[in-house]
């Protein structure tokens, strides 16, 4: 999925405070305490799709004691969804950082404790503040990357970098994409897509820009084959569609895999950037072995591990000399300063949000 920098385009820093509470020190010690190392019980995990290496959970159920039971979403919505009304049983989550913000402001998440985490000073400076999480009170940063397209090259030849091999119709006839192309099933990233194709801010309060996206994403409902935010990248090496919507390195990683020529690029016209972060709910069932979890997950050579294993870009400084160099190398992974330049976060947009849901469900019809 997926989603530091961000933070440079983010809304202005949110300050929260509990009701009952007079600081963030209050309102950590509503929790329960945990020493560092200690776990309480198994970790109910959930989390993107593809984004853990299985033998980092190993590693640390053979530490540790504890099973990791890791379940999966595929949109911050649906994640939101299943955790707002509390007793999910789940401990910890990763959450994307305009959702980060929305998860503090309904007090989902508890304070990260500090103590228990000491690896948090790995995290590299411009990771450590972000304005959706100020001083990282509630998260700590998990893996960054970008949201773009996947070719299939051999099938398509040279195509243009553009959200129009998605969304246009000509495009579509000409590259022979018809019932070949997939979209997230996210609306933030699906109608943010279609809202830069046409020269907007992915993050536009406009209803009447907002109109014109939803416009513009159904008329490809008919050359869509799904909405799909786990299968994509494999569909496309599978032959099954050429071209698709998706996040960096799910692309990379699937793409190695394949016998054709591919690419994924972030469109002329801009695209998503994005980080995630590891938190705690509020309700979590197991908060001590959350955190013992985040603070193995922190560690320098776990997180280079991480890196190597999804190649999504690392905002631990301490892993970045563990990290394959040809991943540090692949501008894909840790983007140009040129493709920065193109990049977007996308924001809270309050009580907007609900407008980009709504658009997807009656374009998707």
């Amino acid at each position: 999925m997926r989603k530091w920098m961000r933070a440079f385009a983010l809304l202005g820093v949110i300050s929260i405070v509990a009701v009952g509470c007079g600081s963030d020190e209050d309102e950590a010690s509503a929790f329960k305490q945990c020493a560092f190392g200690e776990t309480d019980g198994d970790l109910a995990f959930f989390n993107w799709s593809e984004y853990m290496d299985p033998d980092l959970i190993t590693a640390f159920q053979d530490e540790s004691g504890v099973s990791v039971i890791e379940d999966f979403y595929p949109s911050n919505e649906e994640m939101f969804a299943k955790v707002e009304h509390g007793g999910s049983g789940y401990d910890m989550i990763v959450p994307s950082d305009y959702m980060i913000s929305i998860l503090i402001s309904e007090a989902m998440i508890q304070p990260v404790q500090v103590a228990a985490v000491p690896n948090r000073s790995n995290i590299s400076d411009k990771f450590s503040d972000p304005p959706f999480d100020p001083g990282s009170a509630y998260t700590s940063a998990y893996q960054w990357g970008t949201t773009g397209v996947g070719v299939d090259l051999g099938v398509t030849g040279d195509v243009p970098q553009t959200w129009g091999l998605l969304f246009d119709a000509d495009l579509a006839e000409e590259y022979g994409l018809d019932g070949a192309i997939t979209l997230l099933d996210d609306p933030r990233e699906t109608v943010g897509a279609a809202l830069k194709y046409l020269g907007y801010s992915l993050n536009s309060t406009s209803a009447d820009e907002l109109a014109e996206a939803e416009a513009v994403i159904a008329d490809a409902v008919s050359r869509v084959a799904a909405f799909d935010s786990d299968q994509y990248s494999e569909l496309i090496v599978s032959g099954e569609t050429i071209v698709g919507h998706g996040y960096s390195g799910n692309f990379l990683w699937d793409f190695e895999e394949g016998e054709s020529e591919y690419t994924y690029f972030v469109p002329d016209e801009g695209g998503t950037i994005w980080v995630d972060g590891m938190a705690v709910l509020a309700d979590a069932p197991h908060p001590c072995t959350a955190f013992a979890f985040m603070n193995f997950l922190l560690d320098a050579h776990n997180g280079a591990q991480l890196t190597n294993f999804n190649w999504y870009a690392s905002p631990n400084g301490a892993a970045e000399e563990f990290i394959d160099q040809e991943v540090l190398d692949n501008q894909i992974i840790y983007p140009s300063a040129e493709t920065m330049k193109r990049l977007e976060f996308i924001e809270d947009t309050g009580d907007f949000e609900i407008q980009f849901t709504d658009a997807l469900t009656r374009a998707r019809g």
